[in-house]
């Protein structure tokens, strides 16, 4: 899956557009820009390092329908990946939380250089540009 992050407003906020592996391109949540990387950026770094496949992303990929995801259409089998795999989904987001929490007051974290390395593309963006990343897409099933 293919996520392209763009400035919108003067850089003021974000969002992300994503093309999944069935090539069907759709809008994801617009965010604030925050002081250094916005949210759902940070978490896609973190995700993609740690290989956090019941993750936000790693569910999105594997056709979750989220309903902070106002693009894509909410459907039973993508709300069915949600519900499989809610627990890891909790804790991949309380994971992701202590890494950014960690990295932002410069405590060493294993994502830290990844997270250095986003930062410094993101902030030479320009506003109207895309900043394009991929997801390693791996299929994960209802039960596992």
């Amino acid at each position: 899956m293919q996520v392209m992050f763009y400035k919108l407003d003067n850089g003021r906020l974000c969002s992300w557009t994503a093309v999944s592996s069935k090539r069907k391109r759709f809008q994801g949540t617009t965010m604030a820009s925050g002081r250094d990387l916005p949210h759902d950026l940070a978490q896609f770094v973190i995700e993609d390092t740690l290989c956090l496949q019941h993750g936000f992303w790693g569910l999105l990929a594997n056709g979750a329908s989220f309903k902070s995801v106002p693009g894509r259409r909410r459907t039973q089998p993508g709300q069915q990946v949600i519900r499989a795999h809610s627990e890891a989904l909790n804790a991949a987001e309380h994971l992701v939380n202590a890494h950014v929490a960690a990295w932002r007051t410069g405590a060493k974290t294993a994502v830290g250089p990844a997270l250095d390395a986003m930062l410094v593309r993101w902030r030479v963006l320009p506003v109207g540009k895309e900043l394009r990343v991929d997801w390693r897409t791996r299929r994960i099933g209802i039960d596992g």
